[in-house]
């Protein structure tokens, strides 16, 4: 019934990244806990009046720790805490500016976009871009003896800048205010120390690939001299996880600027993007992982450390419950990077969060880059409702179209994939994580929140599956003979196991993928590998999955497959089962987005055919649908305007009209 629309990835409106551990490293555990139980927010506020910079130190480190417990954030908030701890990024001391700049970082990851929404309403923006053009005008103030003030510069710096891009991404005000105080090129000086401080340029990516995605007044201010030192990151050789991810993040902000780069080099940058995609792609992280874990082992044998595996490490990298918030049609929670989590001494570890962020934001730049000629992305983006792993509703355009035809891309950005294998690549991630490297993450308390992480690569790589099916031809996608391949690969995904996976973010995306991938072989008439037993356990998960999402691709595919049955002879029985499932769902299900699809993937399985004639009669579907036309229409009229967008009343009203034409037909047949 119309174009699919493929998931689009948006940069989060929050994100959790960063929950400075350098910000109270002068504290020990038991003061922190004895200042968390006696230390009520007035206290601590009134300390950063102290006249002693060791006082106001301590105040900010404190509050620091503090506001890590969502629950006492709005006691400080209350307490004017926003307006009292600006200054303090202007102090004196670069101790208290680094741990002041550190304590706001901590008050907008853990309070979400409310939080972040009021810090700019009481103007934490001056002081911060005052601190910002401080610190990158002393990078080139110090002379070589003073390396150690260059350090606590970068540190404040680093600080200040993912201070910056959290409220960037979670307030269009702060990021207004970003545009008007000129802010890219600070950033980008930021970005420049790559060579000196990897932590600092991740920081600085990180925040640029935030502000120049649907930027378009920052987009206008872009020059060549931008431009430039990304395509220098781009051209770096340096072989660690954290340049792979500092590339992966300037091959992103470039794919965002792409519409204001110069005509002559947009060919060559879009290659050298999807080059830099294609080979963070390359890295095994299934091998890489247990390498790096055992190259951790042996640096504390050889230095006699006893490695942290119980709660040192996992007490930093507890994370506190982010708010929810929307994206790709689904509730999402922020992303749970643990890079900034770990101690300086986590080298390893943090170069497996790194390599596995790269991995995750590649087939997110990828998956955005198979939807961008759509013309309603952005439309998609403001109307779909619900995530990463919790639920919500997709939109029924995208649930109730068939995927008949393939979205249009470029021949550029078509031939750039393919010429970088991008879709084996894609395919090839979704057979993870490992088997070696979760066992490695499970032996070791400090490693095994990678897994969730290596879960969410997998569940990437099929959310790209489907973007790159749903936009490309067979022949681009190797023919019949690849697709089966596929096809069985994500059989042994769904149904390798004693039962069918129950991970909402797993599910969606592999029966996304599993929807695209028969859809493309209907269309070309391809044997299709699935079995009614396995179809209809699946779909019974599907339909019994909270995200809205899912129950919709459960019910397509169930109309994809059977109308392909409907065309052989002797599938009478199995066309009865797929009818009753469907019926029920129509009929049943709480949401009209999936009582939509379910009696328009009806429609498909029963449309013509001697076998689909037979069915019908057998499960009764003439007098149950005329049963049912009454109420699916009262249920538009309560539940539509108030639960559904513009286009998906107009789908809605389609599927009203269908409804009746189709039981005039099915009375003619009875006839």
């Amino acid at each position: 019934m119309g174009k699919s629309k493929t998931n689009k990835f948006k940069r989060p409106q929050f994100n959790s990244v960063g929950l400075p551990v350098n910000a109270v490293k002068e504290a020990d555990v038991e003061e922190d806990h004895h200042v968390e139980d006696c230390c009520p927010a007035a206290e601590l506020l009134e300390k950063l009046q102290s006249p002693c910079a060791d006082m106001r130190e301590f105040a900010c480190a404190s509050i620091s720790r503090v506001v890590q417990q969502s629950q006492t954030i709005p006691g400080f908030l209350q307490k004017d805490a926003v307006r009292r701890l600006g200054p303090m990024l202007l102090d004196g001391s670069v101790a208290v500016r680094e741990t002041a700049t550190g304590a706001l970082r901590n008050l907008s990851a853990c309070g979400g976009q409310e939080v972040c929404e009021d810090m700019v309403k009481h103007d934490v923006m001056t002081p911060l871009t005052a601190l910002l053009r401080e610190c990158c005008a002393g990078f080139g103030s110090w002379t070589e003896p003073k390396k150690d003030q260059i350090n606590a510069v970068e540190n404040v710096a680093n600080e200040a800048v993912n201070l910056l891009w959290n409220l960037c991404e979670s307030s269009s005000q702060a990021l207004s205010s970003f545009n008007k105080a000129g802010l890219l090129d600070v950033v980008i000086q930021c970005l420049e120390r790559h060579p000196q401080n990897v932590e600092l340029a991740l920081s600085a990516a990180h925040c640029l690939h935030t502000v120049t995605e649907d930027n378009p007044e920052l987009l206008c201010s872009l020059n060549n001299a931008v431009l430039g030192v990304l395509e220098n990151v781009l051209l770096s050789s340096e072989p660690d996880m954290a340049h792979s991810l500092l590339r992966t993040l300037a091959a992103g902000t470039l794919w965002n600027m792409k519409a204001s780069l110069p005509a002559a080099r947009q060919a060559q940058t879009l290659n050298a993007v999807v080059a830099t995609l294609s080979r963070c792609l390359d890295l095994d992280a299934g091998t890489l992982i247990p390498e790096l874990r055992a190259a951790e082992e042996a640096r504390y044998q050889n230095t006699q450390d006893v490695p942290e595996t119980e709660e040192g490490a996992v007490e930093e990298m507890e994370e506190e419950e982010a708010p929810k918030h929307k994206k790709n049609g689904k509730a999402v929670r922020a992303d749970d990077d643990l890079s900034d989590l770990l101690p300086g001494e986590k080298e390893e570890l943090r170069e497996a969060v790194a390599l596995l962020t790269a991995q995750q934001t590649s087939l997110e730049i990828i998956v955005n880059m198979c939807c961008s000629d759509d013309p309603s992305d952005d439309e998609w983006e403001e109307e779909s409702s619900s995530d990463e792993s919790d639920l919500g509703p997709d939109g029924i355009c995208d649930g109730v179209s068939n995927l008949m035809s393939p979205l249009c891309l470029s021949a550029e950005i078509h031939g750039a994939l393919i010429s970088h294998s991008i879709p084996e690549k894609v395919l090839k991630k979704t057979d993870f994580p490992r088997k070696k490297a979760v066992d490695v993450c499970l032996q070791h308390s400090s490693w095994e929140r990678l897994i969730k992480k290596m879960q969410r690569v997998q569940s990437r790589a099929l959310t790209c599956l489907h973007s790159i099916l749903s936009t490309m031809d067979v022949e681009s996608l190797g023919g019949a003979a690849a697709l089966q391949g596929a096809a069985q690969h994500l059989s042994v995904l769904i149904f390798g196991a004693e039962e069918i996976p129950k991970d909402e973010e797993f599910l969606e995306a592999v029966i996304s993928a599993m929807r695209s991938l028969l859809q493309v072989m209907a269309s070309r008439s391809i044997p299709q590998c699935i079995t009614a037993q396995q179809l209809m356990s699946l779909s019974e998960a599907g339909t019994r999955c909270e995200v809205v999402s899912v129950r919709v691709s459960a019910v397509a595919i169930l109309g994809i497959t059977g109308s392909t049955l409907a065309k052989e002879k002797g599938t009478a029985a199995t066309l009865q089962m797929i009818g009753n499932a469907l019926l029920q769902v129509a009929t049943r299900d709480v949401d009209l987005v999936v009582n939509g699809e379910a009696l328009d993937a009806l429609f498909d399985v029963f449309a013509d055919g001697d076998e689909a004639e037979t069915a019908a009669k057998n499960i009764r579907l003439l007098p149950a649908l005329k049963a049912f036309q009454p109420v699916f229409k009262a249920k538009i009229r309560k539940d539509g305007r108030s639960k559904c967008n513009p286009q998906q009343l107009c789908v809605l009203d389609n599927i009203k009209v269908n409804l009746r034409r189709f039981i005039g037909y099915l009375e003619k047949a009875v006839k």
